[in-house]
């Protein structure tokens, strides 16, 4: 029931992801979501989350909404992982009491990864807390981490800092006071990057407040779908367009797919004792057929187990 295109692009995502080793859930009004899918299982929620809805309220009022019963399933040990394209700062807040956090995590952070030139990197934190303090960066910094290594199979991944220079000087007072903490983290930090690099591979993991981080994520993702239309624009508006179109279609094709956030469908939120997956707003089915996918991925994957088994190695809890 939450997203921009909710329920019918929802379910209809929902019904493309379904397979043998995939099982969709639908959680919301079964009236309006049965016609949809007459043949998955929906499980009755009569209220829900509105994308605007202030998150401290949703916790308040809605824990029989669609999107608190969703997380309260997962943390019952029923389902496997929820999905939501609705509101993040309410799935933030029903992860939390629903699901719970992990022993050694005071703030859960979305981890995104990006289709970098030459490899993956995973941008934490993309949305979950727009204000943090040096500490819970630094611990976002071994959540994304663990995270690099146990599921992206990196061995010994590089951490940076997101800033608005190389120099140890720049940035605000939290970019900082945060650096030396990483310098003396053990981790292999690279020092602060700036946002121009992150599709260069600036680093396999890429530490940030959760405000800068969904405003260097969204115009991201902006650039690159208005450079790929007028892209596709230039090529089909004259006749040698057209022909030169036809010989660079496969790589196109490859680029687009690469560059797509669609191609993901969400981001893991890290720091859950089970596995949650933040989909956009504005996701389309195919978009949120993948976020659906990459939940089951992970549940096999067991990804909440290998991180807070490794985290609990590496860093202990941060004060409140």
């Amino acid at each position: 029931m939450g997203g921009d295109r909710a329920p019918e692009e929802i379910v209809a995502g929902a019904i493309e992801a379904a397979s043998d080793d995939v099982e969709p859930v639908l959680f919301g009004r079964r009236e309006l979501l049965e016609p949809l899918a007459p043949d998955l299982e929906i499980v009755n929620a009569e209220d829900a989350v509105a994308m605007d809805e202030k998150p401290a309220d949703a916790a308040r009022e809605k824990r029989g909404s669609s999107m608190f019963a969703a997380c309260r399933a997962v943390g019952e040990g029923t389902d496997g992982a929820v999905v939501s394209a609705g509101n993040t700062g309410a799935m933030l807040a029903a992860g939390l009491l629903e699901i719970r956090r992990l022993p050694d995590v005071h703030r859960p952070a979305i981890a995104v990864p990006l289709p970098a030139i030459g490899g993956t990197s995973i941008l934490i934190d993309s949305g979950a807390n727009a204000d943090a303090r040096p500490e819970h960066l630094l611990q976002f910094a071994h959540m994304g981490a663990v995270f690099a290594h146990e599921i992206l199979e990196i061995r010994e991944p590089t951490v940076a800092l997101l800033s608005i220079g190389e120099e140890p000087e720049k940035g605000n007072r939290l970019v900082r006071e945060t650096r030396p903490l990483l310098e003396e983290s053990g981790l292999r930090f690279v020092g602060n990057v700036e946002s121009r690099d992150l599709l260069n591979h600036a680093a396999d993991v890429v530490v940030c407040d959760g405000f800068s981080g969904n405003m260097a994520l969204k115009l991201m993702e902006g650039t690159i779908k208005t450079l790929l239309d007028e892209l596709r624009k230039e090529i089909v508006s004259t006749p040698r367009g057209k022909l030169g179109g036809l010989l660079i279609r496969p790589a196109a094709r490859r680029l687009r797919h690469r560059l797509d956030p669609d191609t993901y469908g969400g981001a893991y939120l890290l720091g859950l004792r089970g596995l949650a997956v933040i989909a956009h707003g504005s996701s389309s089915r195919t978009a949120i057929a993948n976020a659906i996918r990459l939940g089951a991925q992970g549940a096999r994957a067991q990804v909440v187990e290998r991180v807070s088994a490794r985290l609990a190695e590496r860093v202990g809890a941060v004060p409140g």
